[in-house]
């Protein structure tokens, strides 16, 4: 339906903040303009606009109406609020995870054995890895600081050809591993996993390392300071 005008981005988000913590509140239309500072027709054709996008819900019910933010709607102002996140407040230099471990797909010691991307960490982060990935599904509650550090200006790490195919790109920063291991988070472009999980690499394997299996809880400080 194309990008969304200020004037109905600035509605939604303010939706937001009458809806918190529930994301559902109730009112008339004439009430809603009152609070947006609207004409009571301006109010009525954003809630149309953004009920057409789906990125709210309305429910009418005698002579209100109840409003509820879809996750569509929720995933929009949450972008909002980490772009403005970072226009407003200095950057931090450290963000902190925490999830749980679990098996990957068992590529990740085919893509992190590849020259090409063990020369660039080698070259931007001094760290030369282990030929493996652990993978931790991070826990409710971390999804902001995750999106958050997607939005930092990371190291980057260059696309390039061997074998007769495309490695694609990447972003790493340095971390380290329940205040113990040093480490880097990979943010690949293409990922097999959902936003939810955060591949960390070393130069020995952190399994055996830490003593880890499957379920175990790992926290990650990220420093994202001075990338070079």
């Amino acid at each position: 339906m194309g990008a969304l005008k200020g004037n109905l981005l600035l509605t939604l988000c303010r939706l937001a903040e009458f809806s918190a913590p529930t994301a559902e509140f109730a009112c008339t239309t004439c009430e809603l303009a009152v609070k947006l500072g609207y004409s009571q027709q301006t109010a009525s054709r954003h809630l149309i606009d953004l009920e057409r996008r789906g990125l709210i819900r309305r429910v009418r019910t005698a002579k209100r109406e109840s409003i509820r933010i879809t996750s569509n709607g929720l995933a929009l102002s949450s972008k909002m609020y980490v772009a403005l996140k970072r226009v407003f407040e200095k950057p931090a230099e450290e963000i902190y995870l925490e999830g749980e471990l679990f098996s990957g797909l068992g590529e990740g010691s085919y893509y992190i054995g590849q020259e090409g991307y063990r020369r660039q960490l080698r070259e931007k982060l001094g760290l030369d890895p282990y030929p493996g990935t652990l993978n931790v599904r991070l826990k409710s509650g971390y999804e902001g600081e995750k999106r958050i550090l997607e939005t930092l200006p990371l190291v980057h790490i260059e696309r390039f050809r061997a074998e007769k195919r495309s490695f694609g790109p990447a972003r790493v920063t340095r971390a380290v591993v329940n205040d113990n291991v040093e480490a880097a988070v990979i943010l690949a472009l293409r990922s097999h996993y959902g936003p939810d999980v955060i591949e960390l690499v070393a130069e020995e394997n952190l399994r055996k390392r830490l003593r880890l299996k499957d379920g175990d809880t790992v926290k990650v400080r990220l420093i994202t300071s001075a990338p070079r």
